[in-house]
């Protein structure tokens, strides 16, 4: 006899440890609204307080799976596998990261999610791009994978709908924190793709949402065991968020860095490397590499041959988007009217950046959101921003800002101004490859 859902709630609350079987009863009866909200917030507050442990948290994961539609690849003769990363400001790794991994056989049904916070998002990116379809229906997302290796999208409706419906009440109870919860979230939609293989992308630092390197390793090795746990087989790279990873942090911008990344135009060397050590990780994972350094090495020969571009190119004319739009990107993706550069007031070395400030000052030009029915100015955004240990003389610019006015534009230059700190001595741009969980 399934456990009454306030009793789950109460033993909770009390410390006690929930069995698979309740945990599952719990979330099958708030999928179809037997359990109300109230008691899912109850819920999610007990266990913020009291946490759950490696075999609860999988048990969480599988059930929210299980509310909704499970993606089948059947049929698909590559292997399966995705990456996901918890966000940070000028991170584009997505775009190159599906055609790299597509180019060398593999099939990355890649679900994203738009901005978060300060974070930008990839799908508001892939927006940027005129016709491009981040719904499709489930047989358009398989045919696109079969037929091109790879397809950038958002969450469907059926899609772990549980974890949609609990998400928005953590959110305006404060239960967001929980790694357990995060965990759950994270996974559920992950294994609901029908994924074989995860590779995790936790950042740490300024611009990060875990800013102290000892939550971030605590969130990626519970990210690694429950996934582990639930039989998808998964791994970690803590990669460092204490500046931009790329030198543009918007939405059209960084498809055009992204584009210029693909096609050789421009490489930020951060960008790269996180680029290249996350497809080492999936080919490996995949079975496709003798190990992450043989992935690392192939993923860069489809990078620099071409095939990379393009599976990009292909991968957004079957989703709606311009045929020529790698040729013509520029013609293409919408640009911003007013350009100002925000220069430093005085000589010095970049030693510090407010990482997270710089990813608001994006969020206050339009170009992320402050409400969920929020729109997003695909346009504006930030670019040559200086990195850390970067020595600047008076005048030279901090970056050039993308704007819609010259009001949101002078805004933004004080945002900036105030993210940097110059000093006589610049920081050591840190190594943006921390470890492997």
């Amino acid at each position: 006899m399934a456990e009454l859902p306030q009793e789950t709630i109460r033993r909770k609350r009390d410390g006690g440890v929930l069995c698979a079987d309740d945990i599952r009863n719990f979330i099958a009866g708030f999928a179809d609204e037997r359990v109300t909200e109230g008691q899912a917030a109850a819920f999610a507050m007990a266990v913020f307080f009291n946490g759950l442990d490696r075999d609860e948290t999988v048990a969480l994961t599988t059930s929210m799976r299980d509310s909704g539609d499970v993606l089948d690849w059947s049929g698909i003769d590559r292997p399966i596998v995705d990456k996901h990363s918890t966000g940070g400001v000028g991170d584009n790794v997505s775009l190159m990261l599906a055609p790299i991994v597509a180019a060398c056989g593999a099939a990355v049904p890649m679900i994203s999610g738009r901005g978060l916070g300060h974070t930008g998002g990839t799908l508001d990116k892939m927006e940027a791009i005129p016709g491009y379809d981040v719904a499709p229906d489930n047989s358009t997302f398989r045919r696109v994978v079969a037929e091109h290796g790879c397809a950038i999208i958002g969450q469907t409706g059926r899609l772990a709908p549980a974890d949609k419906r609990l998400y928005a009440i953590r959110d305006v109870t404060a239960t967001v924190e929980s790694v357990p919860l995060i965990t759950a979230s994270i996974l559920s939609k992950k294994l609901a793709a029908g994924l074989q293989g995860l590779v995790l992308d936790v950042k740490c630092g300024s611009g990060a949402f875990m800013t102290a390197s000892d939550d971030a390793e605590l969130l990626a090795r519970s990210l690694v065991d429950v996934a582990n746990g639930a039989g998808m087989p998964t791994r970690a790279l803590l990669t460092g968020m204490d500046e931009p990873l790329a030198r543009d942090a918007g939405n059209a911008v960084e498809v055009r860095n992204a584009v210029h990344f693909l096609t050789g135009t421009r490489r930020d060397a951060r960008l790269e490397a996180v680029t290249l050590a996350l497809a080492g990780e999936m080919l490996d994972l995949a079975g496709l590499a003798e190990g992450p350094v043989d992935g690392a090495a192939m993923a860069r020969k489809a990078l620099d041959g071409g095939m990379a571009a393009e599976r990009f190119a292909r991968m957004v004319a079957a989703l709606g988007g311009p045929v020529d739009f790698i040729e013509r990107m520029d013609s293409h993706l919408p640009s911003a009217p007013v350009r100002l550069a925000v220069t430093a007031d005085r000589p010095g070395a970049v030693a510090a950046i407010d990482t997270r400030a710089v990813g608001l000052a994006v969020v206050a030009l339009g170009g992320g959101r402050t409400r969920p029915q929020d729109a997003v100015d695909h346009a504006v955004g930030l670019t040559e921003l200086a990195g850390l240990g970067d020595r600047l003389e008076r005048g030279q610019p901090l970056a050039v800002v993308h704007a819609r006015s010259e009001a949101d534009a002078a805004e933004a230059a004080t945002r900036l101004r105030a993210a940097y700190r110059l000093g006589e001595e610049g920081a050591a741009s840190a190594p943006v490859l921390a470890r492997m969980i």
